[in-house]
């Protein structure tokens, strides 16, 4: 076999790739409320899933907390990213406590359609991973209402009071292919299954899954910047090995790579999940350079421009400060 020279080893980076929009939005709105109103600042569950970022902005002042109740009276909350349900919007009041809801808007458009078909008296069909605190924030808007389907093997399980009377849902930040095959499986059981009025999946989570699907169809190997807890995260390492490449891995960052991963390897791809700050993937390729992939390539098969306000209750104290 040819032996590999420094040049013949290359890196292909993926964008877009790391915060999106509401990611951005949550993290900052922890920044500026720290500015504004001084530490502490509590924060209900990790604003966004990833270790780097709860650490840094615990190192600011911020102090996460599991539940509301954690959080002393009178004191301000932020809710994460990934949506509350009602009844936390509750505990919050009984507690007097002053809020900061940096749930995603997409998050919260999901919400909007559960209430709304719910209203309607539809059966709802969740897809999404139990325990997620996004689905955990969904399916409290109608508790009634909502079914969870946790992936095609749980479709067969799926039993509804009124097929004619029900519509699909899902978790933002799943596999566009994997939820298109629960649909489909859905369907086939219930032809009147009815879809949201728009795509539920983000698309900072179509995005990122459109350009490693092209990185991944060159590179032998694909590393996934991204925390455990990270679902959009994880579903980029499945889609990378579904798509051509022969190991990808999920890195909470550069530290977590093995050099073994490395044996045998001439492409790398590179991604990072949408709650992933940019040092991050630089450090990665820094380690990579050291290996002798220092010839770095940005795939961008599609372009990202979206921005999201701040939450209102944020927005309102800083412009009264300026």
């Amino acid at each position: 076999m040819e032996p590999q020279t420094p040049s013949s080893r290359r890196v292909l980076v993926a964008k877009p790739r790391g915060y999106c929009a509401g990611v951005d939005r949550a993290v900052v709105a922890v920044e500026k409320a720290l500015e504004q109103y001084g530490a502490p600042i509590y924060v209900r569950k990790q604003i966004v899933h990833n270790t780097h970022v709860v650490k840094t902005l615990e190192a600011r002042g911020a102090i996460f907390v599991e539940e509301t109740e954690e959080v002393p009276e009178g004191s301000i909350v932020v809710f994460s990213a990934h949506g509350v349900s009602p009844a936390v919007h509750e505990e919050a009041r009984e507690r007097n406590l002053r809020t900061i809801d940096a749930t995603c808007p997409l998050v919260t458009k999901v919400h909007n359609e559960a209430k709304r078909f719910a209203g309607q008296d539809y059966e709802i069909l969740l897809i999404g991973h139990e325990g997620h605190e996004e689905v955990e924030g969904t399916s409290g808007e109608a508790p009634q209402h909502i079914q969870l389907v946790d992936g095609l093997d749980a479709v067969d399980q799926v039993e509804v009071k009124d097929p004619s009377r029900l519509v699909w849902l899902s978790q933002t930040t799943l596999s566009v292919d994997e939820t298109t095959e629960t649909v489909t499986r859905l369907k086939q059981r219930f032809p009147n299954l009815l879809d949201p009025p728009s795509d539920d999946i983000c698309y900072a989570t179509q995005n990122r899954q459109i350009a490693v699907k092209e990185i991944a169809a060159e590179a032998q190997l694909v590393i996934v910047v991204g925390s455990e807890n990270s679902s959009n995260s994880k579903r980029l390492v499945e889609v990378a090995k579904d798509y051509g490449a022969d190991a990808s891995y999920l890195v909470d960052n550069a530290d977590f790579i093995r050099d073994e991963w490395l044996e045998g390897v001439t492409t790398v791809g590179v991604t990072s999940g949408a709650s992933v700050p940019e040092e991050l993937v630089e450090e990665v390729l820094a380690r990579l350079a050291k290996h002798g992939f220092g010839d770095v390539t940005e795939v961008e098969p599609v372009q990202e421009s979206m921005r999201f306000a701040l939450p209102h209750e944020l927005r309102k104290d800083l412009r009264a400060r300026a």
